[in-house]
């Protein structure tokens, strides 16, 4: 059996295809390529590994996955322990907001005991960032996390930060009461997709309030949240984070009642310690933030 067959196979059915998988194998190889070699393993073997559209496993296909992958996935960290070293490299998911703001500092300082330091950041989201550390395709992910982790990963709550509503600076709007009080309220909603905690936690407080308001506007952000206010679009709900430097042409407006949402750390497995030193600046990083923010306040 070609052994580099195999490898191109674990990393298609890693990854849900063999398009996404050309785009994270980590050397150059082409789509056609992979194909073709895929159909000499399929060939060699006597039996179909994955259906095509949609992508799914074959009983043969999950039985070949479930052999190769502990091999594939554990390849760099023996490679690290035969160099007589612990593995540098670490895998962060996070907002755009936490890699452009806090991670640059955070790294700086995991670099001095840590000075072969290879880091590899991917901006992401809950849930989506949930399946990539399930996936092993990150390490560690900073951000909004829910009162239970999901099995098998480890959660580590640092804040709580309270949900807020971002309305145009030309608003004549004093508070959320305001809206409250209008039935119906004319005003789109813009918010992040339903599924994420922001969300979540906005309807619940509408809920117990009695209020029906419901997004009209769904982005992928907070950041293009406040693009779309900015832009009178409508009225964003996103969370308070201390020091946040909103955009010229938009204001807050405090929800009060509304249940704070956790923001903290998510990571899959066990430490070692790359990751323990990560955590540990991490968590004096945070401490950092909400004592400068109880200083502000």
């Amino acid at each position: 059996m070609n052994i580099h067959h195999l490898e191109l196979f674990y990393y298609v059915a890693r990854h849900g295809g063999i398009m996404p998988a050309v785009h994270n194998i980590p050397y150059g190889i082409q789509q056609p390529a992979v194909s073709s070699q895929i159909s000499q393993l399929e060939e060699f073997l006597g039996a179909t590994l994955f259906h095509r559209r949609p992508f799914a496993l074959t009983p043969a296909g999950q039985e070949l996955y479930d052999y190769v992958r502990p091999f594939f996935d554990n390849l760099d960290s023996v490679a690290e322990k035969i160099r007589g070293g612990i593995s540098q490299h670490l895998r962060i998911a996070a907002s755009e907001t936490v890699l452009r703001e806090h991670l640059p500092a955070m790294l700086q300082e995991l670099r001095r005991p840590f000075p072969k330091l290879k880091v590899t950041l991917r901006e992401g989201y809950h849930p989506e960032v949930v399946a990539w550390l399930q996936e092993r395709e990150v390490d560690v992910s900073l951000g909004l996390v829910g009162n239970k982790p999901p099995s098998g990963v480890n959660a580590l709550s640092l804040f709580k930060l309270p949900l807020v509503l971002l309305v145009p600076k030309t608003s004549k709007l004093k508070s959320a009461q305001e809206l409250w009080e209008r039935d119906p309220i004319g005003e789109s909603l813009i918010t992040v997709p339903s599924n994420e905690f922001i969300s979540r936690a906005f309807q619940a407080g509408l809920a117990k309030l009695g209020v029906d308001w419901f997004s009209r506007i769904e982005v992928n952000s907070v950041e293009i949240v406040q693009t779309y206010v900015a832009n009178g679009y409508g009225i964003g709900v996103t969370v308070g984070v201390p020091k946040m430097k909103l955009h010229p042409q938009v204001r807050v407006l405090p929800l009060d009642g509304f249940e704070p949402v956790k923001f903290g750390v998510l990571w899959q497995g066990g430490k070692n310690p790359l990751l323990d030193a990560f955590l540990k600046i991490v968590q004096a990083t945070a401490r950092r933030m909400v004592a400068g923010e109880n200083l502000d306040s």
